[in-house]
């Protein structure tokens, strides 16, 4: 080990070791630009790209041949990576749906990475942890504790392995030996044409192809139509298809919108079709006394995906499967090598995460999520979530009392879509499209605020998404603010 000119620890990652207090200084050091990072973004810009220059110089970069001093690193990564975040910490993030980091959950990350297990089961401690975290979830989400539970990346591989389940259960045939060339009949699937992209990959992975996923409308608010659906499925039927799923959304991205939940329950009940429900973005919501009802039809799907990472405020990435028969994912994943047929992995009577979905390597993503449950506790959890779903509701005020500004949809959950609309223009759809494509550049490039655009009914929209620890109704006022501003300087431009 040596010193660094400013008197600090510093170590060539020489065969990988370090000593204690090499280990010691550099992890004060990491600690302190962590610090500095959560403290000082309130005063910083919202967005920061990075310069050309830099990511051209990070493209061309050759990999090192000699390590280098681990102060050397952090310096490099205080200049060239830290003022250049993704925004999602800032309080003036309204971006889609990237939460603030609880600070608990920031710490996990760095404990998780030093035990450094494999969680596809065994009998250690971070695999017995996961098993309570699920637990929790579920209890959070109102769902049995008999149904199972698997933590994974986010929810697009929680609405995958639920489809992967529910094409198991529902195809007619042996999916795992005879494959889809054994079906008489070609499956289809139902989501409303406002759910999320994931439900049109997850059907094209799981060899069914986008044509038979069947895009339901929606109506005056976004929500599915419980009549077209029924209708979809019984032209299905008699053209000779074989209908097996309805994907709800509890939280639409695009604006928030709820599908009928016990509606489509009933239908899938009634149909004998699997029920998912796509809850990443809004199912936490179900804690919320002004949402709570609406969200109640989580518990009667047969699988639902949820983002801990997205309305729990957990660091990426952290998603969660649920699905209520534990033996319906061993019959669709479960595949046990010798090398793995050991009676240690079964103490407790836990079979191994590895049996209810396809990763067999899994990281200790359950840690961070353990964490910031502890720290927030199911009341701070709830608060923070009530808080914003008030901010969005504030927004959705601000905007109805402004002539300039103009609602696009109904305000639901945390999610506001509306656009800059001066009254000289409202009969001139292209000219608005046009006109908020450039606020919503400026907006983003001022470093005063970060929100994204959807389209609605083909009409652009600016989208503000609230899921952030840190944001302040100060925050909304000045989010109002910005866009007025790029609008006036919009139209005053030639």
């Amino acid at each position: 080990m040596s010193k660094d000119p400013k008197g600090e620890a510093s170590s060539r990652m020489s065969g990988g070791r370090w000593d204690e207090e090499t280990l010691r200084s550099v992890g004060h050091a990491v600690v302190e630009q962590i610090v500095h990072h959560l403290t000082s973004l309130p005063e910083r810009p919202t967005f920061s790209p990075p310069p050309p220059q830099q990511a051209e110089t990070w493209r061309q970069t050759p990999l090192p041949l000699d390590g280098s001093d681990s102060s050397a690193i952090l310096q490099r990564f205080a200049a060239e990576v830290e003022p250049y975040p993704f925004g999602n910490g800032h309080p003036g993030f309204f971006g889609w749906v990237n939460s603030t980091p609880a600070p608990m959950g920031i710490w996990a990350e760095a404990l998780a990475a030093a035990i450094n297990p494999s969680c596809a089961g065994g009998n250690h401690a971070p695999v017995h942890i996961e098993w309570q975290v699920l637990r929790w979830l579920k209890e959070l989400m109102g769902w049995p504790e008999t149904g199972m539970g698997l933590l994974v990346s986010g929810g697009s591989m929680a609405t995958l392995t639920g489809l992967a389940v529910a094409r198991t259960e529902k195809a007619g045939v042996d999916i795992r030996r005879e494959g889809l060339q054994a079906l008489k009949q070609p499956l289809t699937l139902y989501c409303s044409e406002e759910a999320h992209s994931c439900v049109q990959k997850a059907v094209e992975m799981l060899g069914i192809g986008s044509q038979h996923l069947r895009r339901i409308p929606t109506d005056g608010t976004f929500r599915m139509e419980m009549s077209s659906l029924r209708a979809a499925i019984e032209d299905d039927r008699k053209a000779g298809y074989k209908p097996i799923a309805v994907v709800a959304s509890a939280g639409t991205v695009n604006s928030g919108a709820i599908d009928p939940l016990d509606d489509v329950a009933d239908l899938c009940q009634k149909e004998s079709l699997w029920m998912h429900v796509d809850a990443a973005y809004g199912g936490p919501a179900i804690l919320s006394a002004s949402h709570k009802e609406r969200m109640q039809g989580l518990v009667r799907a047969d699988s639902v995906a949820v983002d801990p990472h997205k309305w729990m405020y957990v660091p990426v990435e952290a998603g969660l499967a649920l699905v209520r028969d534990p033996e319906a994912m061993r019959r669709t994943f479960s595949l046990v090598p010798s090398y793995l047929q050991n009676p240690s992995s079964q103490v407790g009577g836990y079979p191994w995460f590895s049996e209810f979905g396809f990763q067999q390597t899994r990281g200790f993503r359950a840690l961070k999520v353990w964490m910031v449950l502890q720290s927030m506790g199911k009341k701070g959890l709830q608060t923070a979530i009530e808080r914003d779903i008030h901010h969005a509701h504030q927004l959705a005020k601000r905007i109805q009392s402004s002539p300039e500004l103009e609602l696009m949809a109904p305000q639901s959950l945390s999610i506001v879509c509306f656009r800059y609309a001066p009254p000289h223009l409202l009969e001139d759809e292209a000219a608005l499209d046009r006109l908020n494509q450039s606020i919503l550049a400026r907006v983003q490039l001022s470093g005063e605020a970060f929100l994204t655009s959807t389209v609605l009914r083909g009409r652009f929209a600016l989208r503000a998404c609230f899921v952030n620890l840190r944001t302040t109704l100060t925050h909304v006022e000045g989010l109002v603010q910005a866009v007025c501003d790029a609008g006036e300087l919009a139209l005053s431009e030639p």
